[in-house]
C-alpha cells in the first residue's frame, strides 16, 4: 500500500491455523519477500492485523482465540525473518483506523466499528483518538453481555453478542435447530453437503435470502440480539457513525437496515441524535490499508518522541 491508501499490489492465502504460529509466519514471510521483489521500491513498514488481544508494548499476542494462541511475540518474529519493522494491532482496529483515515468514518472524531464476521469485533475512536485500554484490550465489542442466560461463547462466559451473532454462533444456531427439525432444515441440509455439521453462516444466509422460514427464524434471531447489542453501544460512546462489516453483514446486508431503525426507537435520544449508521467504505481492504498506515503512523510517532 502506498501513502495515500492506495494498494498497490496483493496475495490472499488461506490461513493454515493447524500450522501453529511458525507456520503462519513463514507463509506471511513467503507473501512479503514476494511483494517485495514485484514492488518498485523497499517497503517502510510491515503492519498486522490479527484477531486476538495484542500487547500494545511489543505486539505479542496475548490470547488469540479462533488461532488458539496464546503469548506468541508474532511482532518480534517477523522482525527478525524480515528485517523490516513490522508494527502488530488488533485485527478490527485495524480495519476501524482504515476506515477513519480513508474510508466511512474519514472526517468524525467519534466512532464505533463493529465487524461480525467468524468472530465479532471492533474499534471505538472517542474524540480523535483510537481507544486502546489499560491493557491494549479496548474494543472487544463481540464480549458485550446482550443476555446473561444466553448460549456459552468461545470466552468461556455465557450470552456474549459474539455468541449470538458471530459466523460460528449462527453455525452452532442452525445445527440445534435441524437436529430438532430435520424436514424443515432439509434445504439447509442439503446446500451443506448433506451433513448437519456440515452447516455454515454463509448457508443460513443464502437460504434466507430465498426465503427459507427455518434460516430466516435463526437470522431474525441475529439481528434482534445486534440490535440491542449496538443499542448499548451508542448509548455507551455516542458516535456520530456507527460503521458495520464483515462475512456476515455482507451475507444479510440488510441487518444494518434493522440496526438503523432499532437503534432509532431503542437508543437514549441524545445519544442517538446525530448518529448515522452505515456499511463500511473499504470492503475487505480495510484491514490491510489500516494495518499498513496505522505501522507508518506509529512508526513515525516514535520517530517524533525518540523512541
Amino acid at each position: 500500500m502506498d501513502l495515500e491508501g492506495v494498494v498497490r499490489d496483493s496475495i490472499k492465502m488461506s490461513t493454515r491455523v493447524e500450522s501453529g504460529p511458525a507456520g503462519i509466519e513463514a507463509d506471511i514471510e513467503r507473501a512479503i519477500r514476494e511483494l517485495r521483489e514485484r514492488a518498485k521500491g523497499p517497503p517502510i513498514a510491515v503492519g498486522v492485523g490479527i484477531a486476538g488481544q495484542i500487547d500494545g508494548r511489543d505486539g505479542s499476542v496475548h490470547f488469540s482465540p479462533n488461532l488458539n494462541w496464546r503469548e506468541v511475540p508474532l511482532q518480534r518474529d517477523l522482525e527478525q525473518r524480515l528485517g523490516l519493522p513490522v508494527v502488530v494491532t488488533n485485527d478490527v482496529r485495524a480495519i476501524t483506523w482504515g476506515e477513519w483515515v480513508y474510508g466511512a468514518a474519514k472526517g468524525f472524531n467519534d466512532v464505533v466499528c463493529l465487524f461480525v464476521g467468524t468472530g465479532v469485533g471492533g474499534g471505538v475512536i472517542s474524540a480523535g483518538r483510537m481507544l486502546s485500554g489499560c491493557a491494549n484490550a479496548a474494543g472487544e465489542l463481540g464480549h458485550i453481555v446482550v443476555d446473561i442466560d444466553g448460549p456459552v461463547c468461545t470466552c468461556g462466559n455465557r450470552g456474549c453478542l459474539e455468541a449470538f451473532v458471530g459466523g460460528w454462533a449462527i453455525a452452532r444456531r442452525a445445527q440445534q435447530t435441524v437436529k430438532q427439525d430435520r424436514n424443515g432444515g432439509e434445504r439447509l441440509v442439503e446446500l451443506s453437503g448433506g451433513t448437519i455439521e456440515g452447516i455454515t453462516a454463509e448457508a443460513v444466509a443464502r437460504l434466507a435470502r430465498g426465503g427459507d422460514p427455518l434460516c430466516l427464524s435463526i437470522i431474525d434471531v441475529v439481528g434482534h440480539a445486534l440490535t440491542f447489542g449496538c443499542v448499548s453501544l451508542v448509548n455507551v460512546f455516542n458516535p456520530c457513525r456507527l460503521i458495520m462489516g464483515g462475512g456476515v453483514i455482507e451475507g444479510v446486508p440488510e441487518l444494518i437496515d434493522r440496526v438503523r431503525d432499532g437503534v432509532r426507537r431503542l437508543a437514549l435520544p441524545a445519544a442517538a441524535a446525530a448518529l448515522e449508521v452505515m456499511p463500511g467504505a473499504l470492503g475487505s481492504s480495510a484491514g490491510v490499508v489500516g494495518a499498513a498506515n496505522f505501522a507508518v503512523r506509529t512508526l513515525s510517532d516514535k520517530a517524533r518522541a525518540g523512541g
